[in-house]
């Protein structure tokens, strides 16, 4: 008997559509778990996100399998967040995809500079606001939403293996991530892996994240006295720890911002048109304040390093006084051109902080956190298929673009699984400020991308229809 023909784009997109209502009714119950990974924050709200997802995947009906599992972290033994893995074997020499993303989200910071609850769902011209609302409940629930519509439109005539991995502990640097992939390596094994945790050029266009600024990042301990001393006493001759951890700073950029730092390298790349109104719109950039750097503006976001102190110790401004400040600690968060260890980096940084520190200050690091970069091998079939998957679902042909922020998981993922195709997609755009208050999630970009993914699943179950896995393993 003749297989059935397989689904077209127009049955997909009528299932789509017909979908979204419960499809945003879902994500918007994952928004209002405030599943948070920071040890201040209630664990519990993990474990009820952890389940919540889970019982998703167990309602698409495709899944063989779905556990909540924890591995230990590396460094401690201690249990890492509780992540879920739910598996579906191939049939017939087909491959199998593995689809990420993260349960897990950022703190929500002050509630005052939320325009609505930051764990309320709110719809607002067209967004939906919340914390989680884009990176990375709408991850998940794409996820989710494609494989409730690849179900739908071919029932049990499914020979792809699918493999549902999502974290719970991604925004607070993916501890236990290492040692879940070791432990859970048979059941993640996939010939083709997508990581739904990055972005689109903007609302309209979809983007495939082809580039990956890798990390550095340390907190740096500068002392310069054995106690305080009085200002006034001693201030002119006796150099105090801001003094010297300014002036120290200061050395790691040039008079236009541009990264100071010898050792620090730089990705010779090209880069689409972006100018410094898009910028400006973008990012809030002041009026009168110029961008940095050198070049054009999208190689210094995508492929030249960038520092940027992200924390301070210090004497806060209401409790000032006439002091000499015998220490200031700081962290140092650097970005790194993809190709550069992030190991390289960080020992480039700390030999010109020691070889620039005034007065003879006295430096201690810790806290060292480094993480590789990323850039995707785009000749194999699923980066063929998924670029066709987005012109059809988005309408407008999809672009390459690189990142500017750092995956390192990813490289964990490269290391376990060095055949994999690795397909980094999202669903945020420019305006969605990950990470900040007020934080959305374009609604038409949701649909299209649920729609794009039902797609490329589809596409690859046809090619194993029509004995066409190219790169199946068999």
């Amino acid at each position: 008997m003749a297989s059935p023909a397989p689904p077209t784009a127009s049955d997909l997109r009528a299932i789509v559509e017909d979908g979204m209502p419960s499809a945003l009714a879902d994500l918007g119950a994952l928004v209002r778990i405030p599943g948070i990974a920071w040890p201040s924050f209630d664990p519990q709200q993990l474990v009820t996100s952890a389940d919540a997802v889970a019982d998703l995947a167990r309602g698409t009906g495709v899944f063989d399998e779905v556990r909540v599992l924890r591995a230990a972290v590396p460094e401690t033994g201690e249990p890492g967040q509780p992540a879920v893995l739910a598996t579906r074997a191939a049939r017939g020499g087909a491959p199998t995809v593995l689809l990420y993303a993260h349960h897990d989200v950022q703190p929500p910071g002050d509630d005052a500079l939320w325009e609505s609850p930051p764990f309320e769902p709110t719809v607002r011209d067209g967004r939906l606001y919340g914390r989680g609302a884009a990176d990375d409940k709408a991850g998940v629930m794409t996820h989710i939403q494609a494989l409730r519509t690849l179900r739908a439109a071919h029932g049990d005539d499914i020979d792809l293996g699918i493999v549902l991995f999502v974290e719970g502990e991604e925004e607070y640097g993916s501890r236990s991530f290492t040692t879940f992939l070791a432990d859970n390596r048979a059941a993640l094994a996939a010939d083709v892996i997508v990581v739904a945790d990055s972005g689109n050029w903007d609302e309209r266009t979809p983007a495939l994240t082809v580039s990956l600024r890798g990390n550095a990042r340390f907190t740096l301990t500068v002392r310069t006295l054995a106690h305080a001393s009085h200002s006034g006493m001693y201030g002119g001759a006796v150099p105090d720890a801001m003094m010297a951890t300014t002036k120290l700073l200061a050395s790691l950029w040039d008079d236009e911002g541009a990264v100071a730092v010898a050792g620090l390298a730089a990705r010779d790349a090209a880069s689409p048109a972006y100018d410094e109104a898009a910028l400006r719109d973008e990012t809030g950039l002041l009026d009168g304040v110029a961008p940095a750097g050198r070049g054009d503006i999208l190689s210094r976001i995508w492929n030249q390093p960038a520092v940027t102190v992200t924390g301070v110790d210090f004497t806060s401004a209401d409790a000032a006084s006439n002091t000499l400040a015998p220490h200031v600690t700081v962290v140092v968060s650097a970005r790194v051109a993809p190709g550069q260890s992030g190991a390289a980096a960080f020992d480039a940084l700390q030999a010109h902080l020691r070889a620039h520190v005034p007065f003879g200050a006295h430096l201690e690091f810790s806290d060292v956190d480094v993480g590789e970069g990323f850039l995707v091998d785009t000749s194999g079939w699923a980066v063929s298929a998924i670029r066709d998957a987005f012109a059809e679902g988005y309408g407008v042909a999809p672009i390459d673009i690189g990142v500017g922020g750092s995956i390192p998981f990813i490289s964990d993922l490269v290391a376990q699984f060095p055949d994999a195709q690795i397909l980094v997609t999202g669903v945020e755009d420019p305006h969605s400020r990950a990470h900040s208050p007020n934080e959305s999630l374009h609604l038409d970009t949701f649909r299209h991308a649920i729609l794009s993914e039902a797609l490329f699943l589809t596409d690859a179950n046809t090619r194993v229809a029509h004995g066409d896995a190219r790169g199946g393993r068999g």
